[in-house]
């Protein structure tokens, strides 16, 4: 393919998956980050750039809906824009298709896209510590993953680190997916808990901690990080993006990095600007609580050393090795060759 029309393709694609994200944003399923995609993009000369993420724009990405607030995108030249999700999986097959540039996606859906053969790579670490869970009330006699067996438990989506993340837990006690029942229950996961529709939901710190607040009773929590700290998000391109892209994917992890920094220093103000920002941030208190948590997962004592964004290889490789082992890919993965760090913040 000539360059001339290799770069003509790589426009149209642009073009297309801008043209859908406008699309989502008009009917209302999707959020744009800032009100720059347009006119203020073409006139002040930003380069588009589309996150597929994992859900609705909601409290948690706070430091990237507030982009119209603080500017941390459009200060490296970039207009950011979002399309949602229904879990990590969706996010990489929202980046496959055309729909983003980039998607923000757990490691399980990497490991099984890599599994099938997509070419892709991952290029920073957002969340180097593990927040998912299983929960179940005290009552349901379920303490341990052991005890999951021949129970209905709710996941987010089929796609979702919620599911992938509890069959690790399953096979880690040797059981699978054929000894429960799994059922989708959408991200407000814990109405059907509370309303005993199902067993047990697998969820996160932030779904958790949102529950209680709407009166969950008294739970056992399983925590994924007890057997493995993996990390919950990353941001992942393809192998063909990084290749044509990589001046650009500086300047997005740069902006990404100081927009993290900013909610990290100031969760406060993080908290206010998501109640008109988010769609589920009506209440500046509740914001708080579930930016802190965020706060905290965006940091380990890797990222302290080395900065946001750094990765725990080895973390991530006994990852892919147990999901090998387990039989929930069918190949190993050297996740050393999936691994790219040259283009993190110094």
């Amino acid at each position: 393919m000539s360059g001339f029309t290799a770069a003509s393709t790589w426009r149209r694609q642009r073009v297309t998956a801008l043209a859908r994200t406008l699309l989502i944003a008009v009917l209302g399923v999707s959020a744009l980050l800032t009100l720059v995609r347009s006119a203020d993009a073409v006139g002040q000369d930003l380069d588009p750039v589309t996150i597929a993420g994992w859900s609705q724009p909601i409290s948690e990405i706070t430091h990237l809906l507030a982009e119209p607030d603080t500017g941390f995108f459009k200060a490296q030249g970039i207009a950011l824009g979002y399309v949602p999700g229904t879990g990590g999986g969706s996010a990489i097959t929202n980046m496959l298709s055309g729909a983003a540039d980039i998607a923000f996606t757990d490691p399980a859906a990497l490991y099984h896209a890599l599994d099938r053969g997509e070419p892709l790579v991952a290029i920073y670490n957002i969340y180097p510590q593990n927040v998912f869970n299983v929960i179940a009330p005290t009552d349901s006699g379920i303490e341990t993953a052991a005890d999951l067996a021949g129970k209905t438990i709710g996941v987010y989506s089929l796609s979702s680190g919620t599911r992938q993340n509890l069959q690790l837990l399953l096979h880690a006690v040797g059981l699978s997916e054929d000894d429960v029942t799994i059922q989708v229950t959408g991200l407000l996961n814990f109405a059907p808990l509370m309303q005993g529709q199902v067993d047990a939901t697998a969820a996160t710190d932030t779904g958790l901690f949102v529950a209680r607040q709407r009166g969950l009773g008294d739970v056992n929590v399983i925590e994924v990080r007890d057997l493995i700290n993996l990390p919950s998000d990353l941001f992942v391109v393809t192998e063909a993006y990084y290749a044509a892209n990589k001046p650009l994917l500086r300047r997005f992890l740069a902006a990404y990095r100081d927009a993290t920094q900013w909610m990290i220093d100031h969760p406060e103000e993080a908290a206010r600007l998501a109640v008109r920002r988010t769609i589920n941030g009506r209440d500046e208190a509740v914001n708080l609580g579930i930016i802190a948590l965020r706060n905290a997962a965006s940091q380990s004592e890797t990222t302290h050393r080395l900065g946001l964004g750094h990765f725990d290889l080895d973390v991530l490789q006994e990852g892919a090795d147990s999901f090998h082992a387990l039989g929930l890919i069918s190949r190993p993965i050297d996740m050393q060759a999936v691994v790219r760090t040259d283009l993190l913040p110094e």
